[in-house]
């Protein structure tokens, strides 16, 4: 028997009992409408993620303070900053595979503009390299604030799409002045909008100023006696005179480096080192090589001893990329096989339908067998019969599945994406279960001795 035969007849036998065939098939619907759906989202997931960690910046690096002893207590990470903006200075200029760097400070507080007053979700501090480093180069309005900003601690500052709307609403924010903590701050400049990042965060719900006026005239606010108090004893003499930022104070808030990393006292680095420092590899290949150099100028900065451990942490964000995918992929395998056990199911529920039509129809393949039907012409009819109703299935559980899966997104909010690989391994998947639970029902068909069969009653 041709195929082209076997799927006429087969498609012929399934029409006389439309609702044993349909009902034959939901197994096989729920079981691939599940697959399609786990498949579209965990890859959903995927893309949103990877989206999300390029939109914090291609080939960053983000390095901290490490935890620190003093008195004896152990602090946790970043408890004493042991991080300065010489650090970031010296990673720019003597590492090469550093594209550029930017120090990070950050506050928390109320900003005010007229009557009205929001809360952003980052008030941070650092230089123009920043955006340069988050790939947040291109302004919707105005412009960033530059190095000499930064050098003269001006009062300026860059504000997001978030902060802009909630603050001025239709109104253009450029050269408007809000007030930060008290502080009043000239907008520059309204950053191109980022949306989400990985945590749900609203990105775009952002100041950023020169990491000298957020540190000294914001953060330090509160804190300028409680430094001058501790730096007037035996450490004043160890304090140089880069720092401006007070000229009518005879006590800088600028220690050096040495100072810093050989005292660790806290009382003196908390107010004068930063939060963290942002580079940029200048690209993925030099990822590696990149934290090589810079976990050995900071080491080298920092006097530490061989076999010390390092005062500081280096992550990157292909690290979080891949452990976020591994993650990803984790839960959703976890899910495929929970739904491989629906399709499971409906392979038996075939393999006893069709137990139940061999039976039903011997007489019919006991005829056929006489008129010259050989074994091999049954089992393919009846393996062909098992194949059309598993890629029926296949065919409406993607079709399920995928109206599913945009359901979910819309409802929910989940990030879906149409998977070609899905289809295909559904397809490929019905197609087995069709040979692997339609085979035995077929063999068992093909060995009915004609004689006996036709006098089946």
């Amino acid at each position: 028997m041709k195929i082209k035969v076997a799927i006429v007849t087969s498609l012929n036998s399934l029409r006389r009992n439309p609702m044993r065939a349909l009902l034959t098939t939901l197994g096989i619907v729920i079981g691939i409408a599940s697959v399609i759906t786990m498949m579209e989202i965990g890859q959903g997931s995927s893309e949103a993620i990877k989206k999300v960690i390029s939109g914090m910046g291609a080939n960053s690096i983000i390095i901290f303070p490490e935890s620190s002893m003093s008195f004896g207590v152990r602090y946790g990470a970043g408890g004493v900053k042991t991080l300065t903006p010489d650090d970031c200075k010296a990673i720019i200029k003597e590492c090469p595979s550093v594209r550029n760097a930017a120090p990070l400070v950050y506050a928390r507080g109320q900003v005010v503009y007229g009557s009205k007053n929001w809360s952003p979700s980052s008030i941070m501090g650092s230089n123009p390299g920043f955006l340069d480093v988050r790939d947040w180069e291109n302004m919707s309005e105005g412009e960033c604030f530059t190095d000499r900003d930064v050098m003269n601690a001006n009062r300026v500052c860059v504000i997001g799409r978030t902060v802009a709307k909630e603050l001025f609403e239709n109104e253009c924010p450029v050269d408007k002045e809000i007030r930060i903590l008290n502080v009043p701050f000239k907008v520059v400049g309204v950053l191109s909008p980022k949306g989400a990042n990985m945590m749900g965060m609203d990105q775009d719900d952002i100041i950023i100023a020169p990491w000298t006026t957020v540190k000294y005239r914001v953060s330090g606010s509160g804190q300028n006696l409680i430094n001058q108090a501790a730096t007037t004893s035996a450490a004043a003499s160890t304090v140089n005179s880069t720092s401006s930022i007070y000229p009518n104070t005879a006590v800088k808030f600028y220690p050096d480096q040495s100072t810093v990393q050989i005292a660790n006292y806290m009382m003196y680095t908390r107010f004068a080192n930063i939060s963290q420092i942002f580079a940029a590899a200048k690209s993925s290949e030099e990822v590696d090589s990149a934290i090589r150099e810079i976990t050995q100028l900071l080491r080298q900065r920092h006097h530490l001893k061989d076999g010390a451990p390092n005062d500081f942490t280096i992550r990157n964000l292909n690290e979080i990329l891949n452990t976020l995918t591994k993650t990803t992929k984790l839960v959703t395998n976890l899910l495929l096989c929970i739904a491989m056990v629906s399709l499971l199911v409906g392979g038996v529920g075939i393999m006893n339908i069709m137990l139940v039509c061999v039976s039903e129809r011997t007489r019919e393949i006991g005829i056929r067998m006489a008129v010259g039907a050989r074994q091999r012409d049954i089992l393919r009819q009846f393996l062909t019969e098992a194949v059309i109703l598993c890629l029926a299935g296949g065919i409406i559980g993607i079709i399920i599945g995928h109206g599913g899966s945009m359901i979910l997104a819309g409802i929910l909010g989940w990030p879906m994406s149409a998977s070609p690989e899905a289809i295909t391994l559904a397809f490929a998947v019905s197609a087995g279960v069709g040979i692997a639970f339609g085979y035995y029902p077929a063999w068992k068909a093909s060995k009915l001795d004609p004689i006996e069969a036709l006098r089946y009653e």
